[in-house]
């Protein structure tokens, strides 16, 4: 499985970095703001979310490692530009280390995870889901930006 880590090491890497390169692209003021309204999310909190998909489902779903997520705030979450990028960072790096892991042999129960896809419990599910919410929120970013971009330039 050593490709398949490596490869959703490297996609979720990409989308991790495309999500704050669209935060770089929207100016501060704007980062936090809500494109639509309360029932939309701003970039930073999309962000936020990410990193925290990231770290329940690898860390504490794969890997039963204990969580302090908070998924309702992960959405009401504000951040500056450096904050993003640190979290990004840290994400990234701790992610590579959990997909890693994926790969070497452990006596782990599985059965007791929450099914994905079928009822799949595996480590390659874990992954796909990860990576699945990664993107799918990157493409809430984008339209986000475009939206927040469109206020900048009337």
């Amino acid at each position: 499985m050593e490709l398949a880590t490596t490869t959703s090491d490297r996609f979720l890497r990409h989308a991790l970095e495309r999500m704050l390169s669209v935060a770089w692209r929207v100016p501060d003021p704007l980062l936090n703001e809500r494109p639509a309204g309360d029932d939309t999310n701003s970039v930073a909190a999309l962000v936020v979310h990410c990193c925290g998909v990231v770290e329940y489902w690898l860390g504490h779903v794969a890997f039963g490692e204990p969580t302090t997520r908070d998924r309702d705030g992960e959405f009401t979450a504000t951040a500056t530009i450096e904050e993003l990028t640190a979290l990004v960072t840290s994400t990234l790096e701790r992610a590579g280390y959990l997909l890693q892991r994926l790969d070497e042999p452990r006596a782990h129960d599985s059965a007791s995870r929450p099914p994905l896809y079928g009822g799949d419990r595996s480590d390659a599910a874990i992954a796909l889901h990860v990576l699945e919410e990664c993107f799918q929120h990157l493409g809430h970013a984008e339209l986000a930006a475009d939206i927040l971009a469109s206020r900048v330039s009337r």
